[in-house]
């Protein structure tokens, strides 16, 4: 235990102290400011890209919470969707038909497979990630000869002005102004391996490409 040392007071030859412990709080999970009860050891095996060291931080985080809104949509509809508006300080996002929906989806979808880090989707991912960063692109199509013969994928996710986790994630499943929803669909289908990289964006400041495959 750590104390720190709050007041000495020299009167009449005596030292009085004044004394407080410390505790230090360990947020095991990217979602424990949402609910502790995300850092409950039961939710560790959604964090199957842990090893998957070719990747970041962060985007071995996208990974991770995928998987908890796709094992666990209810908790995570009722734990962070609901206050992430408020958190984040974007309490406007509450009030689209596009934040109901996915509400709505996810109050009633049963849980769906994990996702496994896979290199061959990374390296497709962080090639376009890169290149579309350089030329400021927005969408699909391979900017180059080389990241054409690198695609690997059957589902892809673009999203463009985030570099957290969590926001890249919501953005992506909340699908703002996307009528079909593709991304969502995208992050909750019934694909098997994915890879992500977040890149620097000279229009966006940062870009994310999600690859997804059987």
């Amino acid at each position: 235990m750590k104390y720190t040392l709050l007041a000495t007071l020299l009167l009449s030859g005596v030292i009085t102290i004044a004394q407080t412990s410390t505790k230090t709080v360990t947020l095991l999970s990217p979602l424990a400011i949402y609910s502790s009860e995300w850092n409950k050891p039961v939710y560790a095996k959604c964090n199957t890209a842990a090893k998957a060291i070719y990747m970041t931080k962060t985007e071995r985080e996208v990974i991770y919470i995928l998987n908890l809104v796709r094992n666990y949509p209810v908790q995570f509809a009722n734990t962070v969707l609901k206050t992430y508006p408020d958190k984040t300080n974007r309490g406007w996002i509450s009030n689209t038909s596009y934040y109901e929906s996915l509400m709505d989806t996810l109050l009633k979808m049963e849980p769906v497979n994990l996702l496994m880090p896979d290199k061959k989707c990374y390296t497709s991912a962080e090639c376009h990630a890169t290149t579309s960063g350089k030329l400021g692109y927005v969408g699909h199509e391979r900017q180059s000869s080389y990241c054409t013969q690198k695609q690997d994928y059957n589902a892809e996710c673009c999203d463009y002005g985030n570099d957290n986790a969590l926001d890249i994630v919501l953005s992506l499943l909340i699908d703002e102004d996307v009528p079909s929803l593709g991304h969502r669909w995208a992050c909750i289908g019934p694909y098997i391996k994915i890879g992500v990289s977040i890149k620097p964006h000279i229009g966006y400041r940062y870009n994310s490409v999600l690859d997804f495959s059987f």
